[in-house]
Parts: structure tokens; sequence; C-alpha cells
């Protein structure tokens, strides 16, 4: 008698379970959102410092109040139109943020037929001032190498080099500039990058400078809380899922 050789049954290979994949995922996009999130303000503490205006001198552009990040500099890259954070000891010693206009080597003079500000003859349209200088408050100076000549955008009511011109003409020297402002960082509903001015581009010399990292960092640090949050939202919402199947199922 011929004996049957039983041949066990061949079982399918398990699958993946799709949970583990989605856990994965979730994984990944937390650990990428974390790291943007902490890239991206790593990277603005290092290069930035807040500092809050505490007048109208900077008007329109910049309010009372307003909490502004700045780019940290040693000054000798300061342009024509950057708007700076500085101490002047000549001037009270107080950290004070202004507009720069002029460079050393530059004559600056107020004011042509319109009414503009001229640096090394040629008109200057600051269409962000809040008004023109007015004739009553005509100057000329030449800068010394080294120094530069700042004013407030807010002609009427800034003490700026125009205060000061029988002190160095009027001039702060270029190392006593410590930052550069980029941003406004508050209150929530001004929180903007701050243009780069073009209006001297016209004069040949330094222009204004061209902004930092803070945009993208700025980005990468809110894009990254973002993920964060909704992958482990999304994580939230599989659990759940998942645990109305199995109750559906018991």
């Amino acid at each position: 008698m011929s004996s049957v050789t039983e041949r066990p049954v061949a079982t399918p290979a398990a699958r993946k379970p799709r949970r583990n994949i989605a856990s994965a995922l979730q994984g990944v996009a937390i650990a990428v959102g974390f790291a943007m999130l902490v890239g991206g303000f790593g990277l603005i503490a290092l290069q930035y410092r807040p500092y809050r205006i505490p007048t109208t001198s900077m008007s329109p552009t910049l309010q009372i109040g307003d909490t502004v990040l700045a780019r940290k500099t040693d000054g000798a890259s300061v342009g024509r139109g950057d708007i700076v954070v500085f101490s002047e000891p000549l001037w009270g010693g107080a950290t004070m943020v202004k507009r720069v206009v002029a460079v050393g080597g530059d004559t600056v003079a107020c004011c042509d037929a319109g009414g503009h500000l001229t640096v090394n003859g040629v008109p200057v349209d600051e269409a962000y001032a809040d008004e023109r200088i007015g004739p009553g408050a005509a100057f000329s100076t030449t800068v010394p190498e080294g120094r530069i000549f700042l004013l407030g955008d807010s002609r009427s009511n800034s003490l700026d080099s125009r205060a000061h011109l029988d002190v160095a003409s009027g001039t702060v020297a270029a190392s006593d500039v410590v930052a550069r402002v980029e941003g406004i960082a508050w209150p929530s509903a001004r929180i903007m990058a701050l243009p780069r001015t073009t209006a001297f581009d016209a004069v040949k010399g330094p222009k204004a400078s061209k902004h930092g990292l803070l945009v993208p960092a700025s980005y990468a640090a809110v894009g990254g809380g973002a993920l964060v949050l909704l992958a482990g939202a999304a994580g939230w919402v599989v659990s759940f899922g998942h645990w109305v199947q199995r109750r559906r199922r018991g």
C-alpha cells in the first residue's frame, strides 16, 4: 500500500501593514519639519537682533512701538539707503535707528529746486520719506572717509545728522553701526520684510545692501512648524480611524 505524503500548505507572504508605512511617512515629515523649524529660527537668532522703535522719527517706514529685526554688521558694508542701528557717543550714546543717505567722500546737500535731497549733485527721489525737506533747512556738507550721514524718514520729526552739523559735520563713524534693519517682527499686523530702496541707485558708489537670509529663514521656520503640526494631526486622524474600525469589528 502506497502512502500519501501530505505537503504543507504554503502560506502567502505577509504584507507590510499600511499602518507601518503611514507611521514611517509621518515620522519623516515630523523630522523634516522640525529640522526646518529649528534651522530657520537658529539662523535668525545667530544673524539678527531685535530692536524696538521708541519714536516716530522713521515714520512712515517704521512706526513707534515696532520691533524690528536687524542683521549684525560691522558697518563696512553699509550703503546709501540702508536703515541702520548705531550708537554715537557724541549724540548722547543712545541706540538709534536712521537711514544712511551719504557715505565717505559724498557731498550731501539740501535741497534742489524741487525740494529733493542731493548726493554728489544727483537729486534723490525718496518715496519712503513722509515729506521733502523744506527750503528753510538748507545745508551742504562733505562726508569724511569712514563716516556716514543719516536722516530719519520723518524729515520734520527727526533729530539726525542735521541737528549735529557742528559735530563732525553731522556724520557718524561707520564703525558705530552695529546692525542693518531688514524686517518688522511685531506687531503682527505689520510683520514684513522691508524692501531694498532703489532711491540712490543713480548715484555712483555704495548702493543699498541686499538683504540676508531673513525671508527664507522665516519661511523655513513657519513652514517647518506647520509641517510638524499637520503631520501630527494626520497621524492622530489615522489612529482614530483604526480605533473606530476595531470598535466596529468588536
